[in-house]
């Protein structure tokens, strides 16, 4: 069964080209053209990646992918890759402190959002050997299983993409990992040398799971070089 995306964008022409070259890719997909119809074919039908423009002509992209993120369940873990014409770093940065998963600006290579879906995808689906077990570190409990982050007995509210960090991060726990490092072992393969995309998804992750963001405890910063995972924990 192919895979299902979700198309919200107000330009009918960009969207009916975009949606015939991914069915030739071997994808299902379905197209809104505006905030009020993506959201509820959403809740109907939920996609497996939601493709959202972020000039809509009824709401901001950016407030559609925050009530995609305030959703119940499994709904909130939609990926969302956004596309926009706007290629200001700041949009971009917003757009990911907001929870969307990538980012894409306008005009595009059918190409590489084709390779950004499917990076994206393929981080759900692949697991490690180790994919059913827990990772725990004190009171936070990771579970690459269920894909799931809990703290105590308090649910942590991360994206799919801030997820698969965490647990590259996790695995490698007492490793510092360069931003390269990091994006290659969650992507696989380099798409996008956007550093400042990591530190942006790092500063939501420790939001989620650090008792104070400002002083971390769990993942550190190692001024210079990257990131690493702090093996003991409160």
């Amino acid at each position: 069964m192919s895979q299902h995306l979700l198309m919200i964008e107000d330009d009918a022409r960009l969207a009916q080209m975009v949606s015939e070259y991914l069915v030739q890719s071997g994808f299902g997909v379905s197209h809104a053209g505006d905030a009020h119809k993506g959201l509820a074919r959403l809740q109907a039908s939920p996609p497996d990646l939601v493709i959202l423009d972020l000039m809509l002509p009824d709401m901001d992209g950016l407030e559609v992918c925050r009530r995609i993120r305030a959703l119940p369940g499994a709904l909130a873990q939609v990926p969302v890759l956004m596309l926009t014409a706007k290629g200001d770093a700041m949009d971009r940065i917003i757009g990911l402190e907001i929870g969307a998963d990538d980012y894409l600006p306008k005009p595009f290579e059918p190409r590489e959002l084709l390779a950004r879906i499917r990076a994206i995808l393929r981080r759900r689906v692949e697991g490690a050997p180790e994919a059913g077990r827990q990772l725990r570190f004190g009171t936070l409990e990771i579970d690459r299983d269920a894909r799931t982050v809990t703290v105590g007995a308090q649910a942590c509210d991360l994206t799919s993409y801030q997820f698969d960090l965490l647990v590259a991060l996790a695995e490698r726990a007492g490793r510092v990992l360069t931003r390269d490092q990091i994006m290659e072992a969650v992507r696989g393969r380099e798409l996008d040398a956007f550093d400042r995309s990591i530190d942006v998804h790092m500063g939501r992750i420790r939001a989620a799971i650090e008792l104070d963001a400002k002083i971390p405890k769990r993942i550190l910063t190692v001024r210079g070089v990257g990131y690493v995972f702090a093996r003991q924990q409160d």
